[in-house]
């Protein structure tokens, strides 16, 4: 072989190693890609899974009770919208239920407001809700409904209550939970009479009380929106 075939031969061979290790850089490279593309979609999923974060400290609790009043607010509404309103209900019962309605939305726009003023980039959007289950046409069901989602915020407002730090915010939070079991007594009354204590009270004739994961298992049922509670303060 002469010197000048010797080096073609040289330079084909060269040619083909460097092609080689390009292939192999290239199918490195694209795994890495393809394995960090991978855990960046499994990242944002676990974030989606996470669902809608209600914060900590005061914030989180304010954004607690505003997804609570979020709820009742719209059962309520749905309920004095509904065609069959007027045939289902008395007048005097249209007449309490649209002033329920009315409270509900009252409590809705003041924590949205409360949280606003506290921490605007920390508010929770507006909550998908699922009310498929309620036959807003059969009083039974939609007082049955009312009174367990009564019973529920007072529950609710009697065990996160005394989370916040900020006495002011304790001071409405006890004000509107006054409400609240006004509203729980006269469902009551209206379901049953002479029920409006029910069984939530214990053997010392003191309100029961629950944890917002309690309540928020409970709700589950009526919002399709996932809430992630677990920057919550416990004590």
């Amino acid at each position: 072989m002469d010197q000048q075939t010797a080096v073609e031969q040289n330079s084909k061979e060269a040619s083909l190693l460097e092609k080689k290790i390009h292939r192999r850089k290239f199918f490195k490279f694209s795994s890495v890609a393809v394995a960090s593309a991978a855990f960046i979609a499994s990242c944002d999923k676990n974030k989606e899974d996470d669902g809608v974060n209600l914060g900590s400290g005061d914030v989180g609790i304010l954004n607690y009770a505003y997804a609570l009043e979020q709820l009742e607010a719209a059962f309520y509404t749905q309920v004095v919208a509904n065609a069959a309103f007027s045939a289902t209900f008395s007048t005097d019962e249209r007449t309490f239920l649209t002033d329920i309605r009315d409270h509900e939305i009252a409590h809705r726009e003041f924590f949205k407001k409360a949280i606003t003023g506290a921490a605007s980039s920390s508010i929770i959007p507006a909550l998908e809700v699922d009310f498929s289950s309620i036959n807003f046409a059969n009083k039974a069901s939609v007082l049955g409904t009312a009174m367990a989602f009564e019973d529920l915020g007072v529950s609710a407002y009697n065990g996160a209550g005394y989370l916040f730090k900020d006495a002011n915010y304790l001071l409405l939070a006890g004000k509107i939970v006054s409400v609240e079991a006004r509203h729980a007594a006269l469902i009551r009354e209206l379901v049953a009479a002479n029920s409006f204590l029910g069984d939530q009270v214990d053997a010392s004739s003191v309100n029961i009380s629950r944890t917002p994961a309690e309540v928020l298992a409970i709700a589950d049922t009526y919002i399709v929106t996932k809430i992630n509670a677990t920057n919550l303060p416990t004590g």
